[in-house]
């Protein structure tokens, strides 16, 4: 349990023992009341909205309430000081006693510090990366891999049922022009010399192994068929292919699926057509002509009538088509009924991870979730902005294999999974990120890769520094939680005590709102605070970590420099990233 929620506990205990004594009236509802850290820490450590969200209920003012629950709080021996504010809200402070106290919980729990029960169970389905079987990935893909990967994570972390889905596009025109690449390197593997590649066909030199391994198989068996004939038998090894290839990708990130959904497999099922149904049963589709479209017409737009989904009886701007002219499924149709799949799979709750030129695709699928759930189902679209990647400033040239781009695999081999993935999380995901490779690696605080590792690595090695200067002290983690913290009484030692028991609602915070990018921003901001107390100790010998004289005040502050280490490590695990103990 975080501090935050026995502090709201306590709350919730002085609001019953007052309406019990008739101070405040009976059965009030304290469930929505909060105990939140104010966003200036000037106000104290915690502050509750309680008497704001109990005034109408009590039909009382909010200070007047306010007023009451302080003069209870203020009695407490864990609360030092309690302070009302503004319209009536409740700022404390805590003693040092108490913080202490939550130094020695942080070794205790180990590595099930900050695990919560905040989800429930709850399934959810994380669905990213999803990207088009027709090649490797790109430094693109690598950032909505990682924000969904640690998504998952993070959720897991938070005590969610948590399943990562890919959903591969492997129907429709792309797919086609697929197999016609592979086609064209299978002739070129049968001896013909095939030119240029023809404009909108896919040029990589990843294409020339699938091409080979067909002509190895049949022979010349497909040279003088017509594309009828061949195109389906390509089309579906060269999707097998690519996503080994796109798996294998995935796998040097440290990123994996634990379920593949196909398109194709969707529609042939009759699942489209279902679904489809479902909505006409519903009354949620008409035939009718949609107004042309302000600026630039999108490709699903036609002047004719159609079948519409009505999308704006659940907020869209615009009723969509879900079939085109010549009667095939539009993508919006196929996408409904995938959903819709995921939801008869259990998932209420939905989180897709898609690009940010998706963006204008974000209003639609919500309402078809809503749609199709009637009501039941969330769907939350976290949208991935693009990468600039340089090299001391300079744009990084692609990638002579994938023809067009840089791969995942390029920058992976270049820096190390650990750099990307964390790298990937510095910046919130719909913000533009730029990776230039020098700085990355670069051992400086401006590198808030190296900042984090670097103080997990300060870390032990303080701690070896110990066993080498004392050998016969004890740093067992019981030994350590149980010993004499009553000694740290700098305030830098404080208030990195109080940043380390705020990781548990950190962690909360950031699942509920899907946004692991705060808790890489924790990271470096305890990284930081550690390196400070750190370096006031070269300033001021008696706030060493290690006081040759004072054995008593070195184990306290090894309590805390292994508290240091291990939240830190959590962190980076939590984000698949290897915490370091030497650095080099």
């Amino acid at each position: 349990m975080t501090f935050h929620k026995r502090l709201q506990a306590l709350v919730e205990e002085t609001v019953k023992g007052l309406s019990e004594r008739e101070a405040l009236p009976g059965g009030l509802d304290c469930s929505r009341a909060l105990v939140e850290a104010p966003r200036d820490p000037d106000h104290g450590d915690v502050a509750s909205n309680a008497a704001l969200v109990l005034a109408k209920q009590a039909k009382m003012k909010p200070r007047d309430i306010a007023d009451l629950i302080a003069g209870e709080l203020q009695q407490h021996e864990d609360v030092a000081d309690v302070e009302v504010a503004g319209p009536g809200f409740i700022n404390l402070r805590m003693t040092p006693s108490f913080w202490k106290t939550q130094l020695a919980e942080i070794l205790e729990s180990g590595a099930e510090f900050g695990a919560s029960d905040l989800g429930g169970g709850e399934k959810v389905n994380v669905e990213f990366v999803s990207a088009n079987p027709t090649g490797p990935m790109h430094v693109g893909h690598a950032r909505g891999a990682v924000v969904g990967d640690v998504l998952a994570s993070l959720l897991e972390k938070a005590g969610y049922d948590v399943t990562r889905e890919f959903y591969i596009n492997d129907a429709g025109a792309q797919v086609a022009q697929l197999a016609r690449s592979v086609y064209l390197r299978y002739r070129e593997a049968c001896g013909e010399t095939i030119g240029d590649i023809p404009e909108g066909l896919y040029p990589g030199g990843y294409l020339k192994p699938v091409g080979e391994m067909i002509a190895a198989r049949d022979g010349e068996k497909w040279l003088d068929q017509d594309e009828a004939a061949w195109i389906e038998t390509f089309r579906d090894v060269a999707v097998r292919e690519m996503m080994e290839l796109i798996k294998e990708d995935l796998a040097v990130l440290g990123v994996r699926h634990g379920v593949f959904s196909s398109e194709l497999a969707l529609q042939e099922a009759g699942e489209v057509e279902r679904c489809y149904q479902f909505l006409l049963d519903q009354d949620l589709i008409y035939e009718g002509v949609l107004e042309p479209p302000k600026g630039k017409k999108p490709d699903d737009w036609e002047e004719r009538p159609q079948w519409l989904f009505r999308s704006t009886n659940f907020g869209d701007d615009s009723d969509r088509p879900l079939k085109k002219s010549d009667g095939s499924w539009t993508y919006f149709a196929t996408d409904i009924a995938y959903h819709r799949d995921k939801a008869r799979r259990g998932f209420s709750n939905m989180i897709d991870v898609w690009g940010v030129d998706h963006g204008g695709y974000v209003k639609r699928m919500k309402a078809a979730v809503a749609a199709i759930t009637e009501g039941e189902g969330a769907l939350d679209v976290k949208l991935t902005a693009l990468v600039n990647l340089s090299d001391k400033g300079e744009p990084v040239k692609m990638s002579k294999r994938a023809g067009s781009f840089v791969t995942l695999r390029d920058v992976v081999d270049r820096v190390g999974k650990g750099v990307v993935r964390f790298i990937m999380l510095t910046r919130k995901n719909d913000a533009p990120l730029d990776f230039d490779f020098a700085k990355v690696t670069e051992q400086s605080r401006d590198n808030p890769v190296f900042y984090v590792q670097y103080a997990h690595a300060r870390s032990h090695s303080v701690m070896r520094l110990v066993k080498e200067d004392m050998p016969d002290i004890d740093l067992s983690t019981a030994t350590l939680a149980g010993g004499p913290l009553h000694r740290l009484t700098d305030e830098s030692e404080l208030a990195l005590i109080k940043q380390l028991a705020s990781w548990p609602r950190m962690v909360e915070s950031a699942a509920e709102a899907h946004e692991p990018h705060r808790c890489a921003f924790y990271l470096y901001d305890l990284a930081a605070a550690f390196h400070a107390l750190w370096n006031k100790g070269k300033d001021d010998a008696q706030l060493r970590f290690i006081v040759q004289d004072d054995r008593e005040l070195t184990m306290a502050r090894m309590a805390l420099v292994r508290s240091v280490a291990l939240v830190v490590a959590l962190g980076l695990e939590m984000f698949g990233v290897e915490p370091l103990e030497e650095m080099r």
